[in-house]
């Protein structure tokens, strides 16, 4: 299928998965589980992610992507498949969660193969994080028009706020909590901006920004010279990022326009469901791990695609997971900011 023809074909069965869980009964989406619904009932409704997955020279087939294999889910994508013929790439991805450190020193510093020193001056790959939030990533330095002099951290939200209780002006600190950082000593910034999550509304980004002190030197050029072209993901493409936890991994995107992602967050978010996102399998190995959230990918040639978030448990070639990005044009332009 072309791709006006993936896309029609997609519509067609988010519609026909949704008539199923109508006659079964049972959630026909990540949020329609009732207003006494708790983060685990969300996890375990049996919704499936659908997006396009690329099948090289313009052609596409449908990704089909079920978290957990319940009997009502198993049957959903059997019916899924069967509707959708051949064209159909079908994995099982475990639980997908947000991927910043999940564990403190010094475990989570001697398990990371990245940067988890302090580094000055900063560059994108390092470790960083709100002061109350363990580590993740810093994608890439950020600017705004009309506003000369001012100099930004991109980083998701989860690791640069990593709560609704945060506030513009908390400090921002590098390495993160989780290898050492503390305030004042590694204060580089504080938190500036951010996309709001909301517990029950479907997102598209999860993405903040940091304010640099004066005086912290950068490095925008490590490590494949400055990124500052973005595109759009059209599936296949090889990819690459540098993180703190995973360093510098290699991949391939496997499905894009991904909808109805479910992310878990923790207590206070619970489970977020995203909408047209971009699916990244590891070559080699894994492609991310924990910490290594907030990385910038990009293609070989150094244009920007995205920014990693999310990672499922397995799915991946050799048992690995799946990695899951924003499109880096929807976070720019969510937080109204260009690549420096």
């Amino acid at each position: 299928m072309d791709l006006t023809q993936a896309r029609e074909t997609k519509a067609q069965l988010t519609d026909f998965a949704r008539d199923l869980a109508e006659r079964h009964g049972v959630p026909a989406s990540p949020y329609a589980v009732g207003d006494d619904a708790t983060p685990a009932d969300v996890v375990r409704a049996p919704t499936l992610s659908l997006g396009l997955a690329p099948h090289g020279d313009g052609e596409y087939g449908i990704a089909v992507r079920y978290r957990l294999g319940v009997p009502t889910a198993r049957s959903f994508v059997r019916r899924l498949a069967a509707e959708a013929g051949d064209a159909v790439d079908v994995r099982r991805t475990g639980r997908i969660r947000t991927l910043a450190a999940q564990v403190r020193p010094p475990v989570a510093t001697a398990r990371a193969l990245g940067e988890t020193d302090r580094v000055r001056p900063l560059r994108p790959g390092v470790s960083i994080a709100h002061v109350d939030v363990t580590a993740g990533t810093l994608g890439a330095f950020v600017a705004r028009t009309g506003e000369e002099g001012a100099r930004y951290v991109l980083s998701n939200f989860h690791v640069l706020a990593g709560s609704p209780s945060a506030r513009v002006g908390d400090v921002v600190v590098q390495p993160g909590p989780a290898d050492g950082g503390r305030a004042p000593a590694d204060r580089v910034g504080t938190l500036a901006q951010v996309v709001p999550l909301t517990p029950g509304e479907p997102a598209t980004v999860d993405a903040a920004l940091a304010l640099l002190d004066e005086g912290i030197e950068t490095d925008p050029t490590y490590p494949v010279g400055a990124v500052t072209t973005t595109a759009v993901a059209t599936g296949g493409e090889a990819v690459a990022k540098i993180g703190r936890t995973t360093a510098h991994t290699q991949g391939r995107v496997t499905a894009i326009e991904m909808d109805d992602v479910v992310v878990g967050y923790g207590d206070e978010l619970g489970a977020l469901s995203f909408d047209n996102q971009i699916e990244v399998e590891g070559v080699g190995g894994a492609f991310s791990r924990g910490g290594d959230s907030g990385s910038l990918v990009y293609r070989e040639d150094g244009v920007a695609l995205g920014l990693l978030f999310a990672g499922s448990e397995t799915g991946g070639a050799d048992g690995t997971g799946l990695t899951y990005c924003n499109p880096v044009d929807a976070v720019l332009e969510a937080l109204g900011v260009t690549l420096a």
